[in-house]
């Protein structure tokens, strides 16, 4: 699979320098630089992440919970992850699962002893969970499917939530009757009395739920026990990190811009905000202290699940995407949609993220065809239409415009730097980077990285 990067000359953006910064920091303290998805998710982030955590002193999630996956692969071995950070790989660095991430604590230890086993060995000592972090329960991932099931009951059609439960938390979360990991390792005397109120809450509105709550309890006190030695004040620990000595700090979006709850293709999008203030809010990491932010995009486009996805295609194009680009979702092992490479969408997602660097994956599986487009406008009734649409009826209606290209026909596999691309491949990233407002070439540096 590869990778290209889009990165701004400037002394903070080269990617080759480990997470775009130097050891320097200002009188704001360091700079968290941040990794996130640009289009629908699953752009190969956590590969991105790898690669920059190799010289970070923290990596940190801010936000999603056990229904985001990233797959990496190290020395032959691939590690799958879900909750904890892709940092986690590298011993030298402290993961931190921050305040706006919702954990699933029986996930979060399979997850930890699965990749154990595989060779992650202490990875417990490295990871550091906020105490403000709300926990996903058991209940919480049956009403998900249950709440899919009257959706396609009622509408006809359901939003394609991965059923980790990661809405109802949330949900849990804004009504303030949810439940955090500093209230589990409280005392578990009032942890049980309200983890049998929120129980009973749920069970008012879905009659047909059943818990066994002694036992729930009985499993949550066990890993009260196991996850105690992890916790910290994520907000301390994240104010000491950005204002100590000189520190790499990385933060790993989960998800993607088009499944932000506010700027996504809503309601067909995730519970949390995973464009760049996730990660002031899911951190408590003040703005001043973002530094580099780097948008992951594939050179064509794919989204898991249901919802508008206007540069589709739904014949042999979209099905040697499919094929050759592997492209089933870690989580769900569902096959993605695949289509041209929109970049309105992409546009979009810069709007709102103000990207420093665009790491463009998986260009080598457009080698083979013999013309490649790309989605450049929308049109509704024959006019473009300069903004991305709110209204998912409106973006199932629009019509898209496209620019062709020539395919270069060559295997880029072994390419490792920019003039190891044929010049169809270049000028089609030249074409992207000018299309979403990135200044001229000669300003810019790219890396090839595989």
């Amino acid at each position: 699979m590869s990778l290209t990067w889009s990165a701004k000359d400037h002394k903070n953006s080269n990617p080759s320098a480990g997470t775009g910064q130097k050891r320097q920091r200002n009188d704001a303290g360091n700079k968290a630089t941040v990794v996130l998805g640009a289009q629908w998710g699953d752009e190969g982030k956590g590969k991105v992440v790898d690669l920059l955590a190799t010289e970070a002193d923290v990596v940190c999630r801010c936000q999603g919970g056990n229904n985001a996956g990233h797959t990496v692969v190290v020395d032959g071995k691939e590690y799958d992850f879900h909750l904890l950070p892709s940092g986690i790989i590298n011993p030298k660095s402290i993961s931190l699962i921050g305040n706006g991430v919702v954990i699933h604590l029986p996930g979060l230890f399979e997850e930890g002893d699965k990749n154990d086993k595989k060779g992650l060995k202490g990875w417990e000592k490295r990871l550091i969970v906020s105490d403000r972090a709300h926990i996903v329960f058991d209940f919480h991932q049956v009403v998900d499917g249950l709440q899919e099931t009257e959706r396609q009951a009622q509408e006809g059609k359901n939003i394609g939530t991965t059923k980790k439960g990661i809405g109802p938390a949330y949900s849990s979360k804004a009504s303030r009757t949810g439940l955090r990991v500093c209230d589990l390792l409280g005392d578990f005397k009032d942890f049980s009395t309200r983890f049998k109120n929120l129980v009973h809450q749920y069970q008012s509105m879905y009659p047909s739920l059943t818990v066994d709550v002694e036992d729930q309890l009985k499993k949550l006190k066990d890993y009260a026990e196991r996850l105690r030695p992890m916790v910290r004040d994520g907000v301390y620990y994240m104010y000491e990190a950005l204002h100590g000595p000189p520190k790499k700090i990385l933060v790993e979006g989960a998800n993607a811009a088009l499944l932000d709850i506010d700027f996504g293709t809503y309601p067909f999008v995730t519970s949390s905000n995973c464009t760049v203030g996730g990660a002031c809010t899911g951190l408590g990491i003040p703005p001043l202290n973002i530094g580099d932010v780097f948008g992951v995009a594939k050179a064509y486009t794919t989204r898991v699940g249901i919802g508008a996805f206007p540069t589709e295609q739904l014949n042999a194009v979209g099905e040697l995407l499919q094929t050759r680009g592997h492209e089933v979702g870690v989580t769900t092992g569902r096959k993605r949609r695949c289509g041209w490479l929109d970049l309105v969408i992409v546009r979009y997602a810069h709007m709102i993220n103000g990207f420093t660097a665009i790491a463009l994956t998986k260009l080598d599986i457009l080698d083979v065809l013999d013309e490649i487009k790309v989605g450049v406008a929308y049109k509704l009734n024959g006019k473009r239409i300069p903004h991305f649409p709110a209204n998912m009826d409106v973006l199932q209606k629009v019509e898209v415009e496209y620019e062709t290209f020539p395919g270069w026909k060559t295997d880029t596999s072994a390419a490792r730097k920019w003039n190891d691309l044929p010049a169809k491949a270049q000028n089609y990233i030249r074409f992207i980077e000018n299309h979403i407002g990135v200044p001229s070439r000669s300003k810019f540096k790219f890396f090839m990285i595989f």
